[in-house]
């Protein structure tokens, strides 16, 4: 079987999986659809290579439950103009630099050192960017998908890193990598060595079985609790160096700039704060009718395990504890519950969640303040672009049931 061709069937079908599973929870879908994608470009064709400009696809985080995403409802992002033709049999993974050994890893190399396997988020740096919110097309699908759909959970099989370099023999002196992938674009991200020796996996798997295509085959790496583009595709390329090198992705497409840094950006963007949010009921979606409803949602944090997660129904005047359910594991989302009788008044229901290093997920209220912003900052139109933005998000229950966006009304 060609594991090119098999992954692109894979992602043809990637939506289909779960179609009508919001529905016959019982909740009615708004005028959008529950499992869509946003391709720009030409139609990808059975043996066809892709050409184009540039491909997003969102995980439909209202339609499913646990903290695994189905591998083929994955976010994906793909910045260059064509999915690459890999053949995994004359693919190979080079560590080279700062190194006492220079060394090249065949898949089947890779396949016979130590393993490990764990689950771990991955998160768009530009997920949740107030950019997004109130874009109103049908083809996104709902709300919460299309505004906070670019993070997944996954199991992730593979190398650690660590092992890697280890047998390469890291120079005293080094202190980054650079990575680059065998895309079109060579996609190329820097990674502080600390963080490689810490608990980064190359990986060959995705819940249970290869990777696919659009997530990276036939290795990547993963970078738990960081930004996505630390974990670059189509792995080839590892330079151990003792410096940070300012890659393009990094110094002009994956930077922003600040008010409270004198409208400079930021070079770089690590770890993820706590960030929670409600996934059903939400924008979109219409309330089955008054009395019971269990409120559901997804939490997780970079800095490690989600200790607290706490939902309000009042907009925030009152807050009450939610039950995480198992397992509640470090750099993965957990998945939280809430019971609640919904009396058939308006309603503003939000979730927060706390990690085990103490950080309260913040109201926009406060994320303004500690960014050094104003309020009015998320007025302009359109809304400003943001990395990283992990404010509490209020859905709003109006009384004929309906469910809308109420985080920049």
């Amino acid at each position: 079987m060609d594991p090119n061709r098999s992954n692109r069937r894979g992602f043809l079908r990637q939506t289909a999986a779960l179609a009508s599973v919001a529905a016959g929870a019982g909740w009615a879908v708004r005028g959008q659809s529950a499992h869509a994608q946003h391709v720009h470009g030409e139609s990808p064709r059975r043996g066809a290579r892709y050409r184009v400009d540039h491909m997003t696809h969102y995980t439909p985080l209202q339609d499913y439950a646990g903290i695994i995403t189905p591998a083929p409802l994955h976010f994906m992002q793909q910045h260059s103009s064509e999915f690459p033709e890999i053949d995994p049999q004359q693919h190979r993974l080079t560590i080279h630099g700062m190194v006492d050994r220079p060394l090249s890893f065949s898949m089947a190399d890779l396949k016979q050192l130590p393993s490990v396997s764990r689950i771990h988020f991955l998160e768009c740096h530009g997920n949740s960017s107030p950019a997004i919110h109130g874009s109103d097309d049908p083809n996104l699908g709902l709300p919460v998908q299309f505004v906070h759909g670019m993070t997944s959970c996954s199991e992730w099989s593979g190398v650690p890193l660590s092992v890697l370099l280890h047998e390469a023999g890291v120079h005293k002196g080094a202190s980054w990598l650079v990575s680059e992938g065998g895309d079109a674009g060579k996609f190329t991200h820097t990674l502080p060595l600390a963080k490689a020796m810490e608990d980064v996996i190359v990986a060959y798997g995705q819940n249970g079985e290869p990777l696919r295509v659009e997530q990276g085959y036939p290795i990547r790496l993963v970078v738990p609790g960081w930004e996505a583009p630390f974990s670059v595709k189509y792995l080839r390329h590892i330079k151990v160096v003792d410096q940070p090198y300012m890659a393009w992705n990094e110094s002009m497409n994956h930077s922003v700039s600040r008010p409270d840094l004198g409208g400079k950006a930021r070079w770089y963007h690590f770890q993820f704060g706590p960030k929670s949010v409600i996934t059903r009921p939400s924008a979109g979606l219409n309330m089955p009718g008054r009395g019971y409803v269990q409120i559901t949602g997804l939490a997780w944090s970079g800095a490690g395990t989600v200790t607290k997660v706490e939902v309000s129904t009042d907009g925030g005047r009152s807050w009450k504890e939610a039950k995480r359910h198992a397992p509640v594991l470090p750099r993965a989302h957990t998945r939280f519950t809430f019971d609640w009788a919904w009396d058939g008044q308006e309603a503003v229901i939000q979730s927060r969640c706390t990690d085990d290093a103490g950080e309260v997920q913040p109201s926009l209220t406060e994320l303004t303040k500690n960014w050094g912003m104003d309020a009015a900052d998320w007025k302009k139109t359109p809304l400003p672009r943001a990395i990283h933005f992990n404010a509490i998000q209020p859905w709003k229950i109006a009384r004929d049931g309906s469910i809308s966006d109420v985080l920049f009304a």
